[in-house]
Order: structure tokens, then C-alpha cells, then sequence
């Protein structure tokens, strides 16, 4: 955890900037690299009927950080998405309460 759904942006891009974006954000939250799961969504976008490129969009599903850390973990998203030549990328962020996550079983609260 934290875990980033990625869509618009393809895998081989994604390979690219892997390694020292998770560094980067492994530093910034305190943890692990081995804590963060990237993951490149298969998305198929359409409008007015037409298949058409997706849309840069990063959602990062994670445990409450605090603003001023979530506003820098949006400022490395974005500065590596852009580092690829994409000019615009949205990064969106879900947070879980450990009382509602589990792992085997067991409730993060708990721990």
C-alpha cells in the first residue's frame, strides 16, 4: 500500500519510470518500496463513437497521509508522467480507514 491504478499511459512508459518514481515515493512516505503496486489498467476509451487514446489519469489508493504529504506525492506523480512527454496527467487519490482493510483476514486497526 499505497496501490496506483494507471490508465492513458501504457506499460513499456510505465516500465520507464517505475523504479525511481516508487524510490522517490518510498522516500517521501516513510516505507518500503516492496509497499507500492503499480498497476497499468487495459482501458479502451470511446467518444462520439470512435475509439480514441485515453487519458493520462493515476488513481492512488492508500491510508491517509495528511494533505502536505498527498500534495507532493501528486507533484512526483506528475513530475515523472511528464518526464515521459505527456504534457497533462490527473492523479486522484482514495483513502482507506485501516479499520475497513484486511490482510489475511486480519483488520489493520488491530495491528
Amino acid at each position: 500500500m499505497p496501490h496506483l491504478f494507471i490508465r492513458g499511459i501504457s506499460v513499456e512508459q510505465v516500465k520507464t519510470i517505475s523504479k525511481p518514481l516508487v524510490q522517490e515515493l518510498a522516500d517521501l512516505c516513510a516505507c518500503g518500496m516492496d509497499n507500492f503496486t503499480l498497476e497499468v489498467v487495459n482501458s479502451t476509451f470511446v467518444f462520439d463513437g470512435n475509439e480514441v487514446p485515453g487519458y493520462p489519469f493515476i488513481e492512488v489508493k492508500w491510508f491517509e497521509r495528511g494533505q502536505e504529504v498527498q500534495d507532493q506525492f501528486a507533484n512526483i506523480v506528475t513530475k515523472h508522467v511528464h518526464s515521459l512527454g505527456i504534457p497533462e496527467v490527473e492523479v486522484a487519490f482514495s483513502t482507506f480507514r485501516e479499520s475497513d482493510y484486511y490482510y489475511n483476514g486480519k483488520s489493520f486497526a488491530t495491528e
